[in-house]
Order: C-alpha cells, then sequence, then structure tokens
C-alpha cells in the first residue's frame, strides 16, 4: 500500500504572540494535484515552507514522502522539485545550459532534451535567459523544477502575467505532469486554474483549513445554489404558480448610469431564483412559457464557480472574526 505523498496533522506555526497557523490538517495522495487556496495573510506561504522544509514548526506532525521536513536530508531534497513565484537564472547563458547545469546537482536527472520538449522551449533551447519573454521565463523554471526528476512539485502561482492563450497551454503542460506521476501541490490566486487543474481543493483562513473536497464539495459546504433567471416579459411573475413566485427576486436591468433597482415596474427586468432544485424549475418555467404560447429565449442557468465558493467561504471565516459592536 502506498503511503500518501503529505500527511500533515496539527500543524502550528507562531510569531510570538501571533499565530501564523493555527492546528493545520492535510492530506495528499501520490500522484494527484492538490490546490491550496487562501487570501494573503492566510498562512499558506508558511505552510508550504515548511512543507518544503525552509522553514520551522511550532507544533505538529508533518510528512512529506515519508520524512519529517525539519530533519531530511539531502536525497529527501532530490525528490522535490519547487517553481517560485520569481527566480533569478543566469541571464548569459542559454536556456539548454541553464537546464543542463540545474540537472548536474541531481544524481538522476530527466534529460535534458525532454524536459524542454516538456515545457515547449524546445525550439528556444539556444535562445538566452534574458531575452526570454515572461511566459517563456515561467516556462524555464518549470524545466529547471522538473528536470531533477521529482516525485513532488510544488507550484507557487505558475501563470502568474500569462496572457489567456499562455496560461491555457501551461495547464495542459501541468496537467501532463499526471502521465509522468508527480503529485502537484498548486497555489494559485486564479480559481478557475484551480477548477481545471485540481483533483481536489483545501482552503485556508486566518490560519486554519475552513474546507477541503472537490469544487462540488466545496459549493455544498458554502450553501451555494444554481441561479436561474430569465426575461420578465417572457414569463411574468403573477404568472408562476405560488411556490416559484415566492423565491423569485426581481432585478431590473442596468440602467444608463448603470443603477440596479427591485422595482418590477420599472422597465424590462429580469427574474431570479437561487435554489438547488434546479430541472424542476426549469420544467415549470418551459412549461409556464408553452401555456402562455411563448418561450424563454432569454432564460440563463449559471451553477455556482469555486470564485463564487472561494469568495463565500472567505468572507464566512472574516465575517466570524469580527468582534461584536
Amino acid at each position: 500500500m502506498r503511503s500518501p505523498a503529505i500527511e500533515v496533522t496539527g500543524l502550528h506555526k507562531s510569531y510570538g504572540a501571533h499565530e501564523a497557523v493555527a492546528g493545520v490538517d492535510l492530506h495528499m495522495e501520490e500522484g494527484e494535484i492538490l490546490a491550496f487556496l487562501g487570501p494573503n495573510g492566510a498562512g499558506k506561504t508558511t505552510t508550504v515552507e515548511i512543507l518544503e522544509g525552509f522553514r520551522a514548526r511550532t507544533a505538529g506532525k508533518v510528512s512529506v514522502l515519508g520524512q519529517d521536513p525539519a530533519s531530511a536530508g539531502l536525497d529527501w531534497r532530490e525528490r522535490i522539485g519547487i517553481v517560485l513565484q520569481e527566480s533569478q537564472p543566469e541571464e548569459y547563458l542559454t536556456v539548454a545550459e541553464t537546464v543542463i547545469m540545474w540537472a548536474a546537482y541531481f544524481p538522476a536527472p530527466r534529460p535534458v532534451s525532454e524536459v524542454l520538449k516538456l515545457v515547449g522551449l524546445a525550439d528556444h533551447r539556444d535562445q538566452r535567459v534574458g531575452r526570454l519573454s515572461g511566459g517563456q521565463r515561467r516556462r524555464l523554471d518549470l524545466a529547471l523544477a522538473l528536470v531533477g526528476n521529482p516525485e513532488l512539485l510544488f507550484l507557487d502561482e505558475p501563470t502568474t502575467g500569462f496572457d489567456p492563450t499562455a496560461r491555457r497551454e501551461a495547464w495542459a503542460m501541468i496537467d501532463g505532469l499526471r502521465d509522468l506521476g508527480v503529485t502537484v501541490l498548486l497555489t494559485t490566486h486564479y480559481m478557475d486554474e484551480a477548477q481545471n487543474l485540481a483533483d481536489r481543493i483545501s482552503v485556508i483562513a486566518a490560519g486554519q483549513i475552513i474546507a477541503k473536497g472537490t469544487a462540488a464539495d466545496l459549493a455544498e459546504a458554502a450553501s451555494l445554489q444554481t441561479r436561474i433567471s430569465w426575461n420578465a416579459q417572457e414569463v411574468p411573475l403573477d404568472e408562476l404558480p405560488d411556490q416559484l413566485r415566492a423565491a423569485a427576486a426581481v432585478l431590473k436591468e442596468a440602467g444608463e448610469h448603470g443603477e440596479t433597482s427591485t422595482s418590477p415596474g420599472e422597465g424590462p427586468a429580469t427574474l431570479v431564483i437561487e435554489t438547488d432544485q434546479v430541472t424542476d424549475t426549469v420544467a415549470v418555467l418551459l412549461a409556464t412559457a408553452r401555456r402562455l404560447r411563448g418561450s424563454v429565449e432569454s432564460l440563463e442557468v449559471r451553477a455556482p464557480t469555486l470564485e463564487d465558493t472561494y469568495l463565500a467561504l472567505v468572507s464566512e471565516t472574516d465575517s466570524a472574526e469580527e468582534p461584536s459592536p
């Protein structure tokens, strides 16, 4: 039976009277991609640095690849790869020379040509680092982390500053690490990135894990519902069954100055229902439209996104911390 890649129990880190990490439990299986999310100051970076062996903990048990990072030796460090938010490779070296130099630090590195192809830099192998674009520099960072053939990869904000096309390419590249058997701990502020890449998500706030699981698990924990909206001229409020009429909210479309109103009598309005009974609600709307000999062309069904969920979870934590007046 395989041991977990990361196992953390009761992790604490204090700086004097301030407790940056206040009892974190974290579990990560080999071969999975885990997104570790949290606002600035939540204890995320401190936790990751403890896992990487760069920062001492105050209390708790930590096992990374079966060893305690606080006492693990060089052989353990050779099994992990780290992509920091910023790096400063020698700008006068070429891409290939840089990766070759880093490969020399490891006992069994991955072939340089294979790594350059994997990160999309094969056609830039002879280009000097100082002339690379921001996206290409980030690819080089990943190449340097992968050349040691790590079992576990820490990815810190891997696509910051990327344009949309470059981000999608990076996502495909990171997703492809599964085929190499690499376990990935990803930190990011892009919720769509976490939703597209991660098998599971852990959210930290105020030094504690406040939610964990899949994106669907987190949405359930945040008690978020699917939003169904349509134009009130197509299916008027007073034509709805009593139960839906009571659940519906009325939003006036944005006016000339962007203002909104909840008054149904001031021009075209959008009706909104937030519900867990999506299929039944849509069926009633369509049946009502058919009865009125019309249609619901404006119908929009919007499930909660990971960003909606994250903001709801974090705001709940912030509210809980606010002192009573």
